[in-house]
């Protein structure tokens, strides 16, 4: 890193701490709307094992993060043509043996598959408890039993996508940029009951528009704002070298000044 990459070491190298705060806010809002964390709030035995829980989640989840970080940085410092999303096992399984890649592999699909169970049950926990009120049926149906139809149509609709070897990082981004265009107006409404629906639909809606204009495409060199709409030349390269982080900054505080502006 210090002979190809050494900015990536440097105090004074900006765009680590807009990466550092990009994902922070990405994180942050796609996990409030992480049904599973919620059930697992809710399911605490009372506030001090939930505290507990949290502390000890922390300094486990950080180290890892952390780690993890780090071994992308090193990956893309000896091939900058590695796949980010990938970075960490391009890097483990450079010249390894056989029997570690086999390691990683069964690692790699336990932890995707303790994903997938906690987001099944988070969708059943949904459409069984909110499916009355959501899709108001006119004759009776079994909750249970239509969850299970819903996930396998998802299922299917995910294998689908999954087939066409999209950069699976990119689509991760994309999804974190919904979250953080809702996250405040759908939590904020919680506490403040003068945020009708349209109101909700109205600051969303901009966010999200604010969002897409500067983000990136998928070679992140450009934005549908920067480059598209409006020529490069005339941006700072603070601008390029940060369309992600500026785009999921735009989406999560542009629904709060509409909504300051709106004075609700």
């Amino acid at each position: 890193m210090k002979e190809k990459n050494p900015q990536l070491l440097s105090w004074s190298y900006v765009p680590s701490y807009t990466a550092g705060l990009t994902f922070f806010i990405a994180v942050a809002a796609t996990n409030l709307f992480h049904q599973g964390n919620w059930q697992r709030v809710y399911a605490a035995k009372d506030q001090k094992t939930l505290k507990k829980g949290l502390i000890i989640s922390f300094f486990i989840i950080v180290p890892i993060v952390f780690f993890m970080g780090f071994a992308g940085m090193v990956s893309f410092s000896i091939d900058p043509a590695n796949r980010p999303d990938l970075g960490f096992f391009t890097l483990l399984l450079k010249e390894q043996t056989e029997l570690l890649s086999l390691i990683i592999v069964i690692l790699g699909l336990a932890l995707t598959i303790s994903t997938i169970d906690t987001l099944i049950n988070a969708i059943s926990s949904l459409i069984v408890v909110d499916g009355k009120a959501t899709f108001k049926f006119k004759h009776k149906v079994n909750y249970l039993n239509f969850s299970k139809y819903t996930i396998i149509i998802l299922s299917l609709i995910s294998f689908f996508v999954a087939s066409k070897g999209f950069d699976i990082l990119y689509l991760f981004l994309l999804a974190d940029l919904f979250c953080c265009a809702f996250v405040f107006t759908v939590f904020y409404s919680f506490y403040n009951k003068d945020i009708n629906e349209k109101t909700a639909y109205i600051s969303i809606l901009i966010g999200l528009i604010g969002g897409f204009l500067m983000f990136p495409f998928p070679d992140f060199s450009k934005s549908l704002l920067v480059g598209v709409l409006l020529p490069i030349e005339i941006f700072k390269p603070f601008i390029l070298q940060s369309l992600l982080f500026l785009s999921f900054i735009i989406a999560t505080f542009l629904p709060m000044v509409i909504l300051k502006i709106i004075k609700v």
